[in-house]
């Protein structure tokens, strides 16, 4: 593993429990599911490129979609 890889998954993952429980506490499914593919997305993951796109494309999901 890359450690460029494992860094960045840490980063996202962190980044998703704030979005969880974000997205609990104030009933926002679509932050709540983000959260979660946040946190599980980086074990998909083999690119550190491809890896900060797709972090960076779901983080900005609850943005542009709203429930």
């Amino acid at each position: 593993m890359d450690t460029a890889i494992l860094v960045w998954g840490l980063i996202f993952s962190s980044i998703g429990i704030g979005y969880f429980i974000y997205g609990r506490r104030q009933s926002n499914m679509v932050v709540r599911w983000c959260g979660l593919a946040l946190i599980l997305y980086p074990y998909l993951m083999t690119d550190a490129l491809t890896m900060v796109a797709v972090g960076v494309g779901i983080m900005l999901i609850p943005r542009f979609v709203e429930l």
